[in-house]
């Protein structure tokens, strides 16, 4: 399958480029800088990232390119420009203010990677460094007014380079940019789509996994559903799905999710560990810290449960690319952002080895994929739900009570939202934004309630009350890489506040977050 290779230098919207290759039907995998693949016939063009270090540092990132150069279509992105420039001869210096932001381009002169690009659009900058002088053969075909040498290409080879980022939003024409690399110049055919995926897959898991058996963490959510399916079909009854109750789900979770189950050909196990995990969370309130005992208790439980399946050797996780991006990074390079039970803190000694079948997919790719599978729309739909559940939309300490209070006030958060009648508001569905949402569960990519570790003064009725704010997020996005807040109607903010103080008894207090990401996150925790 013909594909194109992004070497990770350590960028944190790396995995941006690879979104937007997909949105082409254009196969894509990231690799770090320090450790890029081998040639194959298979590879029809390689992408540097950008990096948050410069090309001048002593420890600077480097890769070898020699398999690649001259040999297939390259394109330098922000510090792979600068990488490109500065180790072939070009000066890079440390611009005199940085260079971050909106800015305007101009084309002048004609290439191949601006075809059908305006004379002047808007493109992103975000970087410290600047190119000062080009390298030997190396021509200039696009400035701003700040930076001379925005975009540049090299005479005899097929490689090009640009100071700015085409793979974000704010770059009005980035999409067309790669696609000219993408389907042009590298010669690709754009046929990647959710049926080829599949098959190329099933294909795979089964030389994978063989004969041995694999189970499996469902936990309801469309990641897991997905992967379940998908795995179904490749080695059927080898495949064992497990749902733990880990006692940090929504109002009703455990016993909806195994109704919901029923009548799809999948083996499930329910296995109820909410007592152990309460036990292991007690006192634990530091969100990485609640993370990791979480995770390590969950492979336990796992562990424990693959003993009692003879010729268990594979555990299979919903992990898909938001998951790893954000856990992962480079190390020394790369920001860790958070760490994820899926894919951080697993034991030394476990018993089982990892299978992923949809780590390298962006959520709304996993989507088509389930709809490919004729899996239920009500599934595919789902909002996405924390692997750590609700230990993180709990700011502080896990207990019992406050579980308690925080599901009640959550369940009528999210009955409301798909009791709301959005027809004609002109809110696209977040699961196929190609549909209109007629209710606003639909329109929403993530909800959900955090319970505050403050107490806030109140009245109700003649007594005055000292209890626990809540506050209400809930988001659009189409990757979880970025994401903005809803805006709901007044009404229906105003309706479930109310309802949640007069229902919920230890809440006086309810808040909406209007937090994007970034700067932000899309949980608390």
């Amino acid at each position: 399958m013909e594909k194109i290779l992004i070497l990770d230098f350590g960028s944190q919207v790396t995995q941006l480029i690879g979104r937007r290759l997909r949105e082409l039907n254009v196969f894509c995998e990231i690799y770090p800088y320090n450790k890029v693949p081998a040639p194959d016939a298979c590879v029809k063009g390689v992408i540097l990232s950008g990096s948050p270090c410069s090309v001048r540092d002593a420890n600077a990132p480097q890769a070898d390119l020699s398999p690649y150069r001259g040999r297939v279509p390259i394109l330098g992105i922000c510090y792979g420009a600068q990488y490109l420039a500065y180790t072939g001869g070009g000066k890079v210096e440390a611009s005199h203010t940085r260079e971050y932001g909106r800015a305007r381009l101009k084309v002048v002169a004609p290439s191949p990677l601006f075809k059908g690009v305006s004379a002047e659009s808007q493109v992103w900058m975000s970087h410290g460094d600047t190119i000062s002088a080009l390298p030997e053969g190396a021509t200039v075909v696009a400035s701003t007014e700040d930076v001379a040498n925005a975009a540049y290409q090299f005479a005899g080879e097929p490689t090009y380079a640009v100071q700015f980022h085409p793979e974000v939003y704010h770059t009005d024409e980035g999409s067309r940019m790669l696609a000219n690399f993408a389907l042009d110049i590298c010669g690709c055919k754009g046929d990647w789509t959710p049926d080829s995926f599949i098959e190329t897959t099933i294909d795979a898991l089964r030389r994978q996994i063989g004969p041995e058996k694999v189970i499996l963490g469902l936990s309801g959510g469309v990641d897991s559903t997905v992967a379940a399916v998908l795995l179904n079909k490749a080695v059927g009854p080898q495949l064992t799905c497990i749902f733990v109750n880990n006692g940090l789900l929504r109002k009703n979770e455990y016993a909806d999710v195994l109704a919901s189950y029923k009548g799809m050909g999948l083996d499930v196990m329910g296995v109820d560990a909410s007592a152990a995990f309460l036990s292991a969370l007690s006192g634990v309130s530091e969100p990485e810290a609640k993370r990791k005992v979480i995770g390590r208790l969950f492979i336990e439980t796992f562990d424990q449960c693959a003993r009692k399946i003879e010729n268990a050797r594979w555990l299979a996780q919903g992990t898909i690319y938001p998951d790893v991006i954000e856990s992962a990074g480079i190390p020394g390079i790369a920001a860790k952002i958070k760490s994820h039970h899926n894919v951080g803190g697993l034991p030394e000694k476990m018993n089982l080895k990892v299978v992923e079948p949809l780590r390298t997919l962006f959520k709304d790719e996993v989507r088509r994929v389930g709809r490919a599978l004729g899996v239920p729309e009500a599934l595919v739909g789902r909002h996405p739900f924390p692997g750590p559940s609700l230990a993180i939309r709990i700011i502080g300490d896990v207990t019992e009570e406050k579980l308690s209070v925080l599901r009640d006030a959550d369940d009528i958060f999210i009955r409301a939202l798909r009791s709301y009648d959005c027809t004609g508001m002109g809110f696209p569905s977040a699961a196929d934004p190609r549909q209109m949402a007629t209710n606003l569960y639909d329109a929403i990519w993530q909800a959900g309630a955090i319970l505050l570790p403050v107490k806030s003064v109140g009245v109700m009725g003649d007594e005055r009350t000292y209890e626990n704010p809540v506050a209400l997020r809930a988001v659009v996005s189409t990757d979880a890489m970025t994401a903005d807040w809803f805006p709901f109607p007044y009404d229906f903010l105003r309706d479930v506040s109310n309802e949640i103080i007069r229902k919920v008894r230890g809440v006086n207090r309810v808040v909406y977050d209007i937090s994007s990401k970034p700067p932000a996150t899309i949980e608390w925790e």
